[in-house]
């Protein structure tokens, strides 16, 4: 089951070549997982419906981002326990973060179950897209802590040295999302409610795979059992808050986009209605994907970073950043160019062209895809400086790219460029991310030619 994986010797692109290649499949999977729930929805049941999935998302990325907070959070403090030689240590934090991550996301869920109506509008539904969004969320927000445990067990899989199972957690629970897709919806006629539910078994089955890997005594990083006395939870209070304060900004990151999906929602309500908001969605399920690919590309450089930092190795790390990097930039160049080229039957996958949301999407979808090349390299900065321990520098990026220029961006340039303003905003904000990493970059340089002379 485990792959030959040396993070200290290892020559640095086959090593990262060995993690990219199945975390980019099973991120490849988990976007056919989003891509399909879209193509039935929009298919299957309709424009609004789509809308109202798209109304939804922001719950879903803030489960996922809590995953994600914890995942690379533990994966960072693990992988530098591991090149001290401390594995029981490791595996403590892994097993601190899979519990209190669960116990916090069915806190979540609980409180929105309770609130259902009242959180759909306050999201953005209209009247008209309410009882659709109501009905999604009542099938999927409850099961929304076994997507957690899939997220955040790949990053622990693929410590201990198996990205091929992590890949295979995803298509697994992909291809099952699929099956259950087109029987619910197609076959069954099932609606919002099969869509969810369809989602929500996918994420079950593939936690489930999660959960009986690291319950095996064979591999290093597993679950350990943990003592309950008030010392130990004292302990496990200190190390939970350390690891989510490394982890935060891949939080944000993911709230970044649930921000972008809320404000964006409530623009294009504002100027185009309804048939805007499921025209937007079309980009929301694309941009996702989009940040899924560079987030594998971060995820695969951020064992190999955080081991060799850990081990005071800093040619190592800086080889294994530069190469991550270059990667984004390729891998945005080639998805720019996909989108500019192919628009149309990428929007016509999601809605049939009689429906107005198909002319919108075709017209504005191009514009969107203007920043998806730094938008990557913001990504796999934000990556980098996590797993080198530098929390600042990772959290001021996350926040301006994700917060401050976004809301900025969408009430500026709709005043100024009307609707193609909207598209753009999400493009300005991470160019002008960018110019600001930049500036990091070149300040650290030239700290480091001072301390050199």
């Amino acid at each position: 089951m485990k792959d030959s994986i040396d993070f200290g010797s290892m020559h640095i692109p086959t090593l990262f070549r060995k993690l990219l290649i199945p975390t980019v499949l099973g991120m490849v999977f988990s976007a056919i997982f989003i891509i399909t729930d879209g193509i039935f929805v929009g298919k299957g049941i309709g424009s609004d419906a789509l809308a109202a999935v798209n109304i939804t998302a922001p719950l879903f990325l803030i489960n996922t981002g809590v995953a994600l907070m914890f995942g690379i959070g533990a994966s960072v403090v693990a992988s530098i326990h591991l090149s001290h030689g401390k594995p029981k240590v490791a595996r403590i934090n892994v097993t601190q973060a899979v519990i209190v991550s669960s116990l916090l996301l069915i806190a979540y869920a609980a409180a929105i179950l309770g609130n259902v109506e009242q959180v759909a509008r306050l999201l953005g539904s209209s009247d008209r897209l309410l009882p659709l969004a109501v009905e999604y969320m009542y099938w999927f927000v409850p099961f929304l802590v076994f997507s957690a445990l899939l997220s955040s067990g790949m990053f622990f899989v693929r410590l201990d040295g198996s990205p091929n199972y992590a890949m295979t957690c995803n298509i697994v629970a992909a291809l099952i999302n699929i099956f259950l897709d087109w029987l619910f919806i197609y076959v069954l006629q099932w609606g919002m409610f099969g869509a969810a539910l369809a989602t929500s078994l996918g994420y079950i089955f593939g936690a489930l795979m999660i959960l009986f890997y690291l319950l095996q005594r064979r591999h290093v990083i597993r679950l350990e059992r943990i003592k309950l006395s008030l010392k130990s939870l004292r302990l496990t209070v200190r190390n939970v808050g350390y690891m989510m304060r490394l982890g935060l900004s891949t939080f944000l990151c993911e709230a970044a986009i649930a921000t972008m999906m809320f404000v964006g929602n409530y623009v294009f309500i504002r100027y185009l209605g309804e048939d805007g908001v499921a025209a937007f969605s079309i980009a929301c399920y694309f941009f996702p994907i989009i940040f899924m690919v560079y987030n594998a590309i971060a995820q695969s450089a951020q064992p190999i970073l955080s081991y060799n930092y850990g081990a005071a190795q800093p040619e190592r790390v800086r080889s294994a950043f530069r190469l991550a990097l270059w990667t984004a930039v390729v891998c945005g160049v080639v998805v720019f160019l996909v989108t500019e080229f192919f628009t149309e039957g990428i929007v016509g996958m999601f809605v049939d062209t009689h429906y107005p949301a198909y002319r919108i999407a075709v017209e504005g979808l191009p514009l969107f895809a203007a920043g998806f090349v730094c938008f990557g390299v913001n990504i796999v900065s934000i990556g980098y400086f996590q797993s080198v321990e530098r929390d600042r520098p990772a959290m001021a990026v996350t926040l301006l790219r994700g917060f401050i220029l976004v809301l900025l961006c969408f009430w500026l340039m709709p005043a100024v460029m009307g609707v193609p303003g909207i598209w753009l905003a999400v493009p300005a904000a991470e160019t002008l991310t960018l110019l600001f990493v930049l500036t990091i970059y070149c300040r650290g340089r030239k700290r480091k030619e001072k301390l050199g002379e």
